[in-house]
């Protein structure tokens, strides 16, 4: 697997891949990733298989704080590392540009994404009341960041 850089330009590629992991309400179309991507301290990592897209992670991060934006893995290709191995690129990108805390939220319910976090070292930082379009609450998450270097 390879993880690469994905800016504006791949807008319509992330969106198609928000598109097949996330359920309508939640969906990001491609105009409002690109406007994300084009903002400073925002970025995108996409990861593919071969020549296969498997998913993206995208961040941002401002002075010491940086921030899980989305992380979308196609059906396909879950239960493979791809989650893992994003969140482990976009955390070393995070402490690159200086961040020493990444934050994220997490739907309560979301069970395997909880995992992955938890086996990550993230703890429980707060919580979200009816956050989700289906009136889910979100897990707040924070994850402690190793300085770059």
């Amino acid at each position: 697997m390879a993880i690469n850089p994905a800016g504006p330009a791949a807008a319509p590629l992330l969106a198609a891949l928000h598109e097949e992991a996330f359920p309508p309400a939640e969906r990001w179309g491609a105009q409002a990733i690109g406007l994300l991507l084009d903002l400073p301290g925002h970025f995108a990592l996409l990861a593919t298989e071969g020549d296969e897209p498997a998913g993206f992670a995208m961040g941002r991060a401002v002075a010491d704080q940086a921030e899980v934006l989305t992380l979308a893995v196609r059906p396909a290709a879950r239960r493979a590392g791809t989650g893992r191995a994003l969140m482990l690129a976009l955390a070393a990108e995070a402490a690159r540009r200086g961040a020493t805390e990444l934050f994220l939220e997490v739907a309560e319910a979301n069970v395997a994404a909880r995992g992955l976090y938890g086996a990550l070292g993230a703890t429980r930082a707060g919580r979200r009341r009816a956050y989700y379009p289906d009136g889910g609450d979100a897990l707040v998450l924070r994850l402690a960041l190793t300085p770059a270097g």
